[in-house]
């Protein structure tokens, strides 16, 4: 599995803790930043992460903040994308069975490294149900966003 990986100057200092499970998982990490505790501004970041998924470059993506927060307001408003914030094991995988969720979003100043690493593990291995009732919820996801779009067109 290929992972687009993001963070902000309050998630950096747990991005190496995050780039090593990942690798110990066997998934191939594309690392969009930031590399310094120096400030960014977190919508840049989620923009080459999320632009890595919706490409097709990546399977899924995992963003780290402050809080988590800030990465799932961003990434959200990108078309294509489905962020959750994910700081109990139950949201990381259910996100995904129930939601198709593409990109997780952690909050290290909420999180410690061991959460981390089960959030991510949990992320990973949740696949999107086949039911019905979630295939059909998600599917009006999607309605949602094409009839935002449209409206912005609108004159």
């Amino acid at each position: 599995m290929i992972i687009a990986l993001g963070c902000d100057h309050a998630g950096v200092a747990m991005k190496q803790t995050v780039i090593d499970h990942l690798e110990s998982l066997g998934c191939r990490v594309i690392d969009h930043g930031c590399h310094s505790p120096e400030p960014v501004d977190f919508p840049d970041i989620a923009r080459l992460v999320c632009d890595s998924v919706r490409k097709g470059e990546a399977d899924r993506g995992l963003m780290v903040c402050g809080t988590g927060v800030g990465a799932c307001i961003a990434a959200n408003k990108i078309p294509g994308i489905r962020a959750a914030v994910c700081h109990d094991v139950h949201s990381a995988h259910q996100s995904v069975e129930h939601d198709d969720v593409n990109v997780m979003c952690l909050g290290a100043q909420i999180v410690g490294p061991w959460l981390a690493r089960d959030l991510i593990t949990a992320f990973l291995n949740a696949r999107f149900s086949t039911e019905e009732q979630f295939r059909r919820r998600v599917a009006k996801l999607a309605d949602l966003e094409r009839e935002a779009a449209a409206m912005l067109r609108e004159p």
